[in-house]
């Protein structure tokens, strides 16, 4: 089985001093003690764009996604209809967390989705279980 990680749980991971780093550590950690870690393009792109703006180490995050992701999940047809419906739903939500939600939930793999977003975590309809991460614990 899987855990998904949304872009924030991989930046609190990768950044030191962000302030999910601890929980995100923690979590992330815990996970791949019994768990392969999968991540949508979605998440894959957002983190990758911040590396190319100076946010954080190209390398560092081309390492993290080569030896600690089993799988970047892709986004089609399929995936973009869950996440109308998602969004549909939630208005406030931005789509590409929406993308990363359904990403999530379709993928038949994946028990768990980590984020950080009160977005997502407030999806009522959502057919994946998921795991709000606060820098509080």
């Amino acid at each position: 089985m899987a855990v998904a990680l949304d872009s924030n749980i991989v930046i609190g991971f990768l950044d030191r001093s962000d302030k999910l780093h601890q929980v995100a550590d923690k979590a992330i950690r815990e996970s791949l003690a019994s768990e392969q870690l999968v991540v949508s393009a979605v998440t894959y792109a957002e983190v990758l764009t911040g590396a190319r703006l100076g946010h954080h180490d190209e390398d560092v995050v081309k390492g993290f996604f080569a030896d600690l992701i089993s799988r970047i999940l892709p986004v089609d047809a399929a995936v973009g209809d869950a996440a109308a419906r998602i969004r549909a739903g939630a208005k406030a939500l931005a789509m590409p967390d929406a993308l990363v939600a359904a990403t999530a939930e379709l993928d038949p793999d994946v028990e768990l989705l980590l984020t950080a977003d009160e977005g997502i975590a407030k999806l009522n309809d959502l057919d994946c279980p998921l795991r709000l991460l606060s820098p509080d614990g």
